[in-house]
């Protein structure tokens, strides 16, 4: 607890409430200036880590859309919260479970959602957890290039007469992956979810409430559409291209996805293999995109400085999960490998130093309570998340010495649990019926090793110890 006459010092006012800035990013991994990816144009995200604290080995709970984030702002695992997939609304299994911003609205805050933040079907939201209805913004379309409205037009002409309705004629009717109009930021749906969080900042500053403003951004979401000025900040030539052409060597085939969300677009192949030119053009498409939401996150922040609110607002910035970028020679995320589990967070608090970096593993699940507790708030009983707070106050701390996640499959038969450490990911394909253990996959990630994980070593007599204490940690963590 801060003297009052410390307090005073920091600019802190006793008893005041700090606000909560929570930005939201679809289907972002690391792919950040400030994660070393120098390839990339992030300059706003950049900004703000070298404010606040990056969090290096952030890993979500389910690399997917609505587990990953139900998870995240209920407190709950995907196993306790039984959301394993896009349909199932937590309300209907956990019904009377209090989410993050619903637990703040009940502590006297502002609550408001912009843009993507929960995930339900068809797109609605959990009217408990804000204080005025969420709001969503699709600006002109995905698809604003003449040649891509073409397409689109084409595509819901056919559809029409086939007689094709639901989700049916929506993946139908799916344009190419990639839009490149030259038009203004808020032409696309991002842009509009900047202008409106700048706008209710404004409103937000005139009333002195305190608020807990949630901001979702869609892209790097497919379709990769932004504005063409941001894919002239790239050129195509200098774009790597993964150096992992194939799976993991041994790894089972319930490890492995097949890209089904990307095939669904417009020009994409059924089966099979992208070409290296569309590979190209998807890598570009998706860095294009990072740098359009990168630009909208700095329009946001810059407006929290501008009111004078920067001193007293919490921002965290995470990515719902990782991606593959043609890693594996494969697409989106939808596994338990590193390169769709790991994802970033980024974590700016008043009073603490400025532009650190923490190794210690953490879990989605841990943004709530960190939330309540910078807030001091008391964390919920329901939580089943750790507080990383200790890192802010010494980022050489360690909250967990691995993070655990998870990937069901065969309609949910199967559950695939992974947990990352320090040294290893291990991983258990486990039939939910009988219990038993179907396929190990263990990856090194010790110093040297590759950085896509590229040999499973599970079965490898050398490595069984290592096999069984790994196993028995996973264990300790998922009863």
């Amino acid at each position: 607890m801060l003297s009052p006459l410390l307090a005073h010092a920091m600019g802190v006012l006793p008893g005041k409430k700090k606000n909560v800035l929570f930005i939201a990013v679809d289907d972002l991994r690391p792919q950040l200036g400030c994660y070393g990816q120098k390839q990339i144009i992030s300059p706003n995200i950049d900004k703000l880590a070298a404010n606040g604290t990056l969090f290096e080995n952030a890993y979500c709970q389910q690399a997917v859309c609505s587990p990953s984030r139900t998870s995240l702002l209920t407190g709950l695992r995907p196993d306790s919260c039984k959301v394993w997939d896009l349909h199932t609304f937590f309300r209907d299994t956990v019904p009377n479970v209090i989410t993050l911003p619903q637990y703040f609205k009940q502590n006297g805050y502002f609550t408001k959602s912009l843009g993507k933040i929960f995930h339900r079907q068809p797109m609605q939201d959990d009217k408990y957890s804000w204080s005025v209805p969420s709001e969503r913004f699709w600006g002109d379309g995905y698809w604003q290039t003449k040649e891509n409205i073409k397409i689109v037009e084409k595509l819901k002409k056919e559809a029409k007469e086939k007689g094709l309705k639901g989700s049916e004629r929506y993946y139908s009717t799916l344009g190419p992956p990639t839009d490149d109009a030259d038009v203004p930021d808020n032409a696309y749906g991002d842009g509009v979810t900047a202008d409106k969080a700048v706008e209710s900042l404004k409103k937000l500053a005139k009333t002195g409430e305190p608020f807990f403003l949630a901001t979702g951004f869609v892209k790097p979401h497919l379709p990769f559409s932004a504005p063409k000025k941001y894919w002239d900040m790239y050129k195509p030539e200098d774009i790597k291209l993964s150096p992992q052409k194939s799976w993991p060597k041994n790894s089972p085939k319930v490890a492995k996805s097949f890209w089904g969300e990307l095939r669904h677009y417009y020009g994409m192949p059924e089966k099979g293999p992208l070409s290296q030119k569309q590979t190209r053009k998807l890598i570009h498409g998706y860095y294009a995109s990072v740098t359009y939401t990168d630009a909208q996150i700095g329009k946001v922040v810059d407006q929290l400085d501008k009111l004078g609110l920067r001193d007293d607002t919490i921002i965290i910035l995470w990515g719902d999960h990782g991606w593959k970028l043609g890693d594996y020679n494969a697409w989106c995320k939808h596994t338990n490998f590193e390169v769709d589990t790991h994802a970033p967070l980024i974590i700016d608090a008043p009073g603490f130093k400025k532009g650190q970096r923490t190794k210690s593993f953490v879990e989605f699940v841990d943004i709530y309570p960190t939330l309540a507790q910078l807030c001091d708030l008391p964390i919920p009983n329901h939580c089943e998340g750790k507080s990383m707070v200790p890192l802010l106050k010494n980022p050489n701390a360690k909250i967990r010495d691995a993070a655990l996640s998870q990937w069901p499959k065969n309609g949910g038969k199967i559950m695939g649990y992974t947990i990352r450490t320090k040294n290893w990911r291990y991983t258990e394909w486990i039939n939910k019926k009988d219990k038993k253990i179907i396929a190990r996959e263990l990856y090194d990630h010790r110093p040297g090793a590759p950085a896509l994980e590229a040999v499973n070593l599970a079965e490898e007599k050398q490595y069984a110890e290592t096999v069984k204490k790994l196993s028995k940690k996973l264990n300790s963590l998922i009863k």
